[in-house]
């Protein structure tokens, strides 16, 4: 882990939007059958925290293909975004064919700086994207701003484990993060301070714990 010139946490080998863009490029058509059934498990109990919560209005981001977008309650209005238009082909395919009438947009967008309007949501998600984005505190701090006063801030993720063999396996497959599209040494306090991580009501997800449910209530 490194420290930028603006002080935030880096993972060591930083990706830029376009290596994100290309990375996605590459998978987008393999990547339900290849990433959707591991992290099916992580996804639906994230969805369902969502259609649990108070709130109409939710956004969620790295919205990829579309795999959470059935989970939805009907209730909820979702909105999706993502940096790779290949993947957002496949969302639009989903919503079209399953006719998701809660689904509000999915939008090519920049998850560090969307342009939405402050206040825009009820909850925000991000699925799968903190361990992707350039500067993970930038992400952070734009799903707050988009989230209104009350509400609800979720992040699914691989963190890097703190010890033991699995720690060894990520921080050696860390070279290949630019391959992978994501960094597998990805670190909790890349991405939340150590106030938020405190008041952070954290879960643990199937399969075998390696990813994790972040839940951050706003005031």
């Amino acid at each position: 882990m490194q420290v930028s010139e603006t002080g935030e946490h880096q993972p060591h080998s930083a990706m830029d939007k376009a290596a994100v863009q290309a990375a996605y490029k590459r998978w987008a058509s393999v990547y339900d059958n290849l990433f959707g059934a591991v992290s099916s498990s992580a996804r639906r109990k994230t969805v369902r925290l969502v259609n649990s919560l108070p709130g109409r209005d939710v956004l969620e981001v790295g919205v990829g293909t579309g795999l959470a977008l059935p989970l939805y309650t009907t209730q909820k209005r979702v909105t999706g975004i993502d940096l790779s238009s290949e993947m957002l082909a496949i969302a639009r395919q989903r919503t079209a064919k399953l006719s998701l009438s809660h689904v509000a947009g999915l939008h090519e967008m920049d998850a560090e700086a969307t342009g939405f309007p402050d206040h825009s949501f009820d909850i925000a998600a991000a699925m799968f994207v903190a361990s992707v984005v350039p500067h993970p505190k930038r992400l952070i701090a734009e799903m707050r701003r988009l989230v209104r006063p009350g509400g609800h801030l979720l992040f699914v993720n691989h963190f890097i484990a703190q010890t033991g063999p699995r720690r060894w396996v990520e921080q050696a497959m860390a070279p290949a993060s630019h391959a992978l599209g994501w960094h597998p040494d990805f670190a909790m306090e890349a991405l939340f301070t150590p106030a938020e991580k405190n008041r952070a009501i954290i879960r643990g997800c199937a399969p075998f714990g390696i990813f994790t449910l972040v839940h951050l209530p706003q005031s």
